[in-house]
């Protein structure tokens, strides 16, 4: 198996640190009148962001690694959606 084939804690905590860095932009980013929506999507990256932390501290570092994909997905779909007014494509689907 090559490296880049398995998921690493290093791989978790650079993965880790994109998502969190991009929930903050979209947390300041939020289009007017979009709120209710911002809101749950936050929720769901928050709640995606904790299990990945429960997983790794347990060692689960596929399902930990998954979680933050999946939180990262949110962000995308609010940032394609229009509900955070983001422009970095380098944390953002835009």
């Amino acid at each position: 198996m090559k490296i880049q084939d398995r998921v690493t804690k290093q791989k978790i905590e650079k993965y880790y640190d994109l998502t969190s860095r991009a929930l903050e932009i979209a947390k300041k980013s939020i289009a007017k009148g979009r709120d209710v929506e911002a809101r749950e999507i936050i929720l769901m990256v928050e709640c995606y962001i904790s299990d990945s932390k429960h997983f790794e501290k347990n060692n689960d570092y596929v399902n930990s690694f998954a979680c933050l994909n999946y939180a990262h997905g949110w962000l995308d779909s609010g940032a394609r959606l229009k509900i955070f007014n983001v422009t970095d494509n380098k944390l953002f689907t835009v």
